[in-house]
């Protein structure tokens, strides 16, 4: 193994060693950005497919698997006690999305060794009895709650989260739908009522407006000649969508007052927005209906549950009791 996949294969180990000191897959999920490019987790029972790729982005070919190797198939033997190919796989596709594009070999080898490792410390602390710990034991039933909660919500909503309702939501959502006005103008932004004025006046003489943006203008927009590209009514500001919203293809507006100064506007286009393809927005309607689906099978279940609380009221606070649990 070379340098470099040295320092990887560390990193894996690092990472993978997190779930020992309990921040296992469920923090990962959560805390790293790399997962979530929205900045916000996936739902619990939303369809999620992360392909393995490689180093330069692409789908990773599957690997031939001999026909005699299984889930079951044992990896190593420590002290007695067996790992199989299977918990190797359940742990690689517990990884945050920026691990899965190792190398098979890296990944092979980095999680079996963290395996063993793991299991000479849960030996250890089985022997030194820390299995019986109520720190150690709440923290098993949390997980293993976790753990078959999220596969039955998962497994619900594969099941219901078909192709036919994706498209039927598709075509709800995106078809079946008065089209939405979008346009496509230039502004200029400029701090005062009379140097907009002055502006409108240089326009009505024959002035270039995209000439006059960038000279004048004063936001992001005026290199590009004040060009904002489409947009439609709520993406902008009331009295700006007002005011170039009345306008026809090619007319400039008077100057128009915002939040931000005052404004010279010209429409260049007006259409209906078109609207996007079914590839582009699936992932979108999946997480949608995923979420909604989730919350229904949760109201189901409630619903149904006879759930009792104590009536002498805990005070919230106890939460923070962290001494009730600590290991004597």
């Amino acid at each position: 193994m070379t340098r470099s996949t040295n320092r990887i294969a560390a990193a894996l180990a690092g990472a993978v060693a997190l779930g020992a000191l309990g921040l296992g897959p469920a923090a990962f999920a959560q805390t790293d950005p790399a997962t979530d490019p929205a900045a916000d987790p996936a739902p619990t029972g939303a369809p999620s497919e992360v392909p393995a790729t490689g180093t330069g982005g692409e789908t990773a070919p599957a690997a031939a698997v001999p026909a005699e190797v299984s889930a079951a198939t044992v990896l190593a033997t420590v002290n007695g006690r067996d790992i199989t190919l299977g918990e190797l796989i359940q742990l690689r596709a517990s990884l945050p999305a920026q691990y899965q594009g190792l190398p098979d070999e890296v990944l092979f080898e980095g999680l079996l060794n963290q395996l063993i490792d793991q299991s000479l410390l849960e030996a250890a602390g089985r022997d030194a009895g820390t299995a019986d710990q109520l720190d150690v034991a709440l923290s098993l039933v949390n997980q293993v709650r976790a753990v078959i909660a999220e596969a039955y919500v998962r497994g619900r909503v594969d099941a219901e989260l078909t192709e036919e309702r994706l498209m039927a939501e598709y075509q709800a959502q995106f078809v079946e739908v008065d089209p939405v006005q979008e346009i496509r103008a230039r502004h200029i932004l400029v701090p005062t009522e009379e140097q907009a004025k002055a502006l409108k006046a240089e326009l009505d003489g024959g002035a270039d407006f995209a000439v006059l943006a960038m000279e004048h203008g004063t936001d992001g927009s005026a290199p590009n000649g004040g060009d904002l590209g489409f947009f439609v009514h709520g993406d902008m500001v009331p009295a700006f969508a007002d005011a170039a919203f009345a306008l026809d293809a090619g007319q400039i507006s008077e100057p128009v007052q915002s939040p931000y100064g005052w404004h010279l506007i010209k429409v260049e286009e007006k259409r209906d927005r078109p609207a996007p393809t079914y590839e582009e927005v699936r992932p979108v309607i999946a997480d949608e209906l995923g979420r909604a689906l989730s919350l229904e099978i949760m109201a189901e279940l409630r619903d149904s549950a006879e759930i009792v609380l104590p009536e002498a009221a805990i005070p919230p606070a106890a939460i923070r009791a962290d001494g009730l649990i600590a290991p004597e």
